[in-house]
């Protein structure tokens, strides 16, 4: 009697993607300082074992010290405040079809105010969201410091 087993030629991706915040060069990083009215790179190392697809990136205020259960880091907190004008950031973005190793190189500009008055210093978030080809997704959400010089 011979046996045999076949290997299916489209296994299912059941793998989430990665989000590496140790590679050289990456910011920012937990408890880093972002400043309005100025202009960083976002830099990143996105990896899937299959395909990347699409990132996201929210920035939102962290005043009343909420957290996300991505954060291993403590950074030294401001007092609690009522926010007044948070700024905030929602975008997304694409992933070059059939990679699945990305390092961004994205200039973010942080505006100094709106048609309010300068926005509010302080505690904030900078949410990061990887969904890979096959719509598996992984968050990191960071503690960051925005000010101004």
């Amino acid at each position: 009697m011979v046996t045999g087993a076949c290997k299916k030629e489209d296994e299912t991706d059941t793998e989430k993607p990665k989000i590496d915040l140790n590679a050289v060069g990456v910011f920012p990083v937990n408890c880093d300082t972002i400043y309005f009215g100025e202009t960083f790179n976002f830099q990143v190392v996105f990896t899937d074992n299959e395909e990347l697809g699409s990132f996201s990136i929210d920035i939102h205020n962290n005043f009343d010290h909420h957290s996300h259960s991505t954060e291993v880091t403590v950074c030294d907190p401001d007092p609690d405040k009522d926010p007044v004008n948070p700024y905030t950031l929602i975008d997304d973005y694409d992933i070059p079809s059939g990679i699945n190793n990305y390092i961004t190189d994205l200039p973010i500009e942080i505006p100094a105010s709106n048609g309010v008055g300068p926005y509010d210093e302080g505690d904030y978030h900078f949410f990061i969201s990887l969904t890979d080809k096959e719509g598996w997704s992984t968050q990191k959400g960071l503690s960051v410091k925005m000010l101004y010089r």
